[in-house]
């Protein structure tokens, strides 16, 4: 009987009812087609019409089936659309569900270094930014000192671990076998990866898949080695033969740069950076990079002005190198030859930071104005902090000055202009 159904002429299609399914019909069209349809009326008085497919593809008894579960739902009260996009809807949520359970680490932590920014800053810090992609490096790469290729980053096996699945067990897992190579590391990357987890938690899209305090279980912690701060620092007694030993060195911009990390106290990465254009010679000013705030200015005091004032210009760098980075980027091994000739033992180039501080206090100088110069936050004073121009800390610097250099027996005459700069190709 359905082979035979024809559209009348002259008409474009007609309808064939099924006797026995109430609303099930076949569409012939003038041009030979013929397509199941299901039509009723709902509740809400709205004509709901839906196609089956066409026959013979869909048989009539496959059709009357869908026209029997359609009819089913209209009568109940229910709109098949309606509940077709609820169920469509969980489908989408399961499988949203499902990706996220997926995502993994690696494909967060980009996203963490464009965006999660420390508190209080606009952005990360240019140093702590690179450790953060050295940490999670696959390695591979030519080394930059010595021969052979760089090993993958501490952080690196947990890039493809999913989020969900970062919890206590796996962070053991990790930091064990990390800790066997080097504990310190390890324990440097695991606290550098609770900051990309409290950052995860943060976020709505990723706060269901992390376990923000994974990085804190007990197990964990109880592995990690023991914080002992470092006091390493020069004895008043011990100043001349150091210094004897940095200014005979043979590398004359590493000797000048670890004297000028003990006249200023500052952090050996702030001073490696120092460009000739922080350099006010007119004026008597040093600016410097800052760990806490962007940049500090201090006053240049006489000594330290000759000091730099004598090096060669070879680039933008005041303490210039012919490495890659244009600067002096590692000064160890040119201060481990100055404590050698000194027969000192134990003292880091942070240590020069430490001297400065003590030595300052032994010349007189306020703790704030110390600090000050320093770079410490305001709540590392002693005295409360009370910040002063640069007039009013040159003093204060040139005396902290006086005292090193007569301990190291330097004899020097601050009325002489700074040597000129020159140039070398």
């Amino acid at each position: 009987m359905l082979e035979r159904a024809a559209c009348p002429t002259g008409k474009r299609f007609v309808l064939v009812r099924d006797a026995d399914k109430k609303g099930l019909r076949l569409r012939v069209t003038a041009a030979g087609g013929k397509h199941w349809q299901f039509e009723t009326r709902l509740r809400s008085g709205k004509l709901f019409t839906r196609a089956l497919g066409e026959w013979p593809t869909i048989s009539i008894e496959q059709a009357r089936r869908a026209a029997h579960e359609l009819r089913g739902m209209t009568e109940q009260g229910s709109d098949p659309r309606e509940a077709e996009r609820v169920k469509r809807d969980a489908a989408k949520a399961l499988a949203a569900e499902d990706a996220a359970r997926k995502l993994t680490v690696g494909e967060v932590w980009p996203l963490y270094l464009a965006n999660g920014r420390p508190k209080r800053r606009d952005a990360w810090k240019p140093g702590y930014r690179a450790d953060l992609e050295t940490m999670a490096s696959p390695g591979g790469a030519e080394k930059k000192r010595g021969r052979g290729l760089t090993r993958p980053g501490p952080l690196f096996p947990l890039l493809a671990l999913p989020l969900a699945k970062v919890d206590e067990d796996s962070l053991k897992i990790w930091y064990d076998g990390e800790a066997k190579k080097g504990k310190h590391q390890a324990a440097r990357a695991l606290m550098m990866f609770r900051g990309f987890l409290r950052w995860c938690s943060a976020r709505p899209e990723y706060r269901d898949l992390t376990d923000r305090d994974a990085g804190k279980a007990a197990a964990i912690l109880e592995g990690l080695p023991g914080s002992t701060r470092r006091t390493d620092a020069l004895e008043a007694a011990q100043v001349a033969g150091w210094w004897t030993g940095a200014e005979q060195l043979s590398n004359r911009t590493a000797g000048a740069y670890l004297r000028a990390l003990l006249l200023t106290g500052a952090r050996r990465e702030e001073l490696a950076g120092l460009t000739w254009t922080n350099i006010d010679f007119q004026w008597r000013k040093l600016t410097i990079a800052d760990k806490v705030d962007d940049t500090r200015t201090i006053p240049l005091t006489p000594y330290l002005a000759h000091l730099l004032a004598s090096l060669p210009r070879r680039n933008d760098f005041v303490f210039a190198s012919t490495g890659k980075a244009g600067r002096i980027a590692d000064a160890r091994a040119s201060h481990a030859k100055a404590l050698q000739s000194a027969a000192i033992d134990g003292l880091t180039i942070h240590g020069l930071r430490r001297s400065f501080s003590l030595l300052g206090e032994a010349a007189g100088a306020p703790a704030g104005a110390i600090a000050q110069v320093m770079g410490h936050k305001p709540s590392a004073t002693a005295e409360g902090y009370r910040p002063r121009s640069i007039d009013a800390l040159r003093p204060f610097l040139e005396q902290i000055e006086t005292h090193i250099l007569a301990l190291a027996g330097v004899k020097f005459d601050a009325s002489k202009e700074p040597t000129p700069l020159r140039a070398v190709a």
